[in-house]
């Protein structure tokens, strides 16, 4: 068999799920709430075609055909591992159950948003009881060794474990707890009520538009910022990759800096070159690598002082009530360390937190060690002992995350993995590029966006995760960059070490 025949019949697989996603990316965006049913059954046919294609015995006489074949490229080799360890989980799924599966997912996702919109678990319930069952029995077909976690785990951070992300995850919780307290007990104290004031949804839209612009994501000719109830990117090849984000006249936070946020996973995603189109490969390398692109974007340029310095000037000419507050004073109040019950809108030290407490919700809902009647008493009760807040209604408390109901167990570690592999990437471009701040201070993000492709984007998804990021940086994933990228800049800020 020929390797253009194979990429070419890759390439029908891809433009099924581009399809998919194009329909998920409409019903939370545009879709009437009326047309959800036949909406879910038109997703559910679709996954059925993909499934067909991923699971024939014509891709198993591909994957036959090149397996043991000497001389692969590097790109081919990676090519064939990602379609047959797709083939062998997709395989051991019944057509019928994975079927199902897309269309309750649609329902779920659709429930979930009725019940955000109420405040109401019960009505999302339902829904939520299903996803938790297909993925516990999936990850059961799949099989796993030490805990059933694992497998799902895998899907969005190919290779990383449970035992592994414990080990990562406590000591990362460990010096997050330590630094939160040292704050607490500080002198110094941050307000963010300065910020506060009437910024129309047009004037926050085209600020951030400006922004997005500057920092490399192609809104005009290769994607596109709609509004939905939660911030998403979602992307048909690298010439169409589409973020969201949501607007509140109180506050211009929320949506520009899930803007730059979700930009970040936009400009990832248009980096990818073309030659990896039909491959399997034309994506990030995992969930959490991606969100090392986001987190980046968001954090660590976002809120430095050297991406204010230019920026700044251009929000006082735009918002009256900024002119009274100095640099200074705005950087610091975009820093306000407080900790808060919306995981999107956490701080950059307590966010991991939000993260870690969801990471241990989902392996003791796979693992059956909690019931679901339970979930929004222990989610509070965890608020409470990691943050010392209490959501007052399941809307700011279990159901304010879209995660869960489309099934995406696994995928909520992969924040706090991006962080971790940002500051890291972070550490070592600073080496190669010792005048980054200058040039972000002057406007000039080009030379950081072109860092970036050329040591994570243009590889998509050819290499795991662990080999990317000991590629790039020379070592293994560690928390350390994180923890004294987080010391350094808050103990500076309140005086704290």
């Amino acid at each position: 068999m020929e390797l253009t025949e194979l990429k070419e019949y890759l390439k029908k697989i891809e433009y099924l799920n581009s399809t998919i996603s194009l329909l998920h990316w409409d019903s939370m965006v545009n879709m009437p709430k009326e047309a959800m049913e036949y909406r879910s059954e038109m997703i559910g046919y679709l996954a059925g075609e993909s499934y067909k294609l991923t699971t024939s015995e014509k891709m198993k006489a591909f994957i036959d055909s090149f397996t043991g074949m000497e001389d692969l490229d590097l790109i081919t080799k990676a090519m064939l591992e990602n379609i047959t360890k797709e083939y062998q989980k997709a395989t051991k799924i019944p057509e019928a159950e994975f079927v199902q599966y897309e269309i309750d997912k649609a329902l779920s996702q659709s429930a979930w948003e009725e019940g955000k919109k109420k405040k109401d678990f019960s009505i999302f319930k339902p829904h939520l009881a299903k996803m938790i069952a297909a993925n516990k029995k999936f990850s059961e077909y799949w099989g796993f060794v030490d805990n059933k976690y694992d497998g799902l785990l895998d899907l969005y951070e190919p290779g990383m474990t449970t035992e592994r992300l414990d080990l990562v995850f406590g000591e990362l919780r460990e010096a997050l707890v330590d630094l939160l307290r040292n704050i607490q007990n500080s002198d110094r104290k941050t307000d963010d009520a300065i910020l506060k004031g009437d910024y129309s949804i047009d004037s926050q839209r085209k600020l951030g538009e400006a922004i997005l612009e500057k920092l490399g994501y192609d809104f005009e000719t290769r994607g596109r910022i709609d509004v939905s109830a939660h911030p998403f990117t979602t992307n048909f090849g690298n010439k169409d990759v589409r973020i969201t984000t949501k607007y509140n006249t109180a506050d211009f936070r929320p949506a520009i800096f899930s803007l730059i946020h979700e930009g970040g996973h936009g400009i990832y995603e248009q980096n990818i070159p073309d030659e990896l189109l039909g491959t399997s490969l034309a994506t990030g390398a995992s969930m959490g690598m991606h969100e090392s692109q986001s987190r980046f974007y968001e954090n660590v340029l976002r809120k430095s002082m050297e991406f204010w310095s230019y920026f700044y000037p251009k929000f006082q000419e735009t918002y009256p009530e900024l002119e009274r507050v100095d640099l200074k004073s705005f950087y610091q109040a975009i820093n306000c360390v407080e900790p808060s019950l919306i995981r999107i809108d956490a701080d950059e030290l307590t966010y991991s937190l939000h993260v870690i407490i969801r990471y241990e919700m989902e392996k003791l809902l796979i693992n059956g060690d909690i019931l679901i009647d339970d979930v929004p008493r222990l989610w509070n009760e965890k608020y409470k002992e990691y943050l010392g807040v209490t959501p007052e209604n399941d809307a700011e408390g279990v159901l304010q995350d879209v995660h869960w109901s489309g099934g995406d167990f696994g995928y909520f570690p992969t924040y706090a993995l991006g962080n971790l592999y940002g500051a890291q990437l972070f550490h070592k471009l600073k080496e190669d590029l010792p005048d980054w701040n200058h040039q972000v201070e002057g406007g000039d993000f080009s030379s950081i966006t072109k860092w970036l492709r050329e040591n994570v984007h243009q590889y998509g998804a050819t290499f795991k995760p662990a080999e990317l990021i000991r590629k790039v940086t020379g070592e293994e994933l560690s928390a350390t960059y994180f923890i004294e990228y987080l010391n350094n800049k808050f103990g500076k800020l309140y005086g704290v070490s």
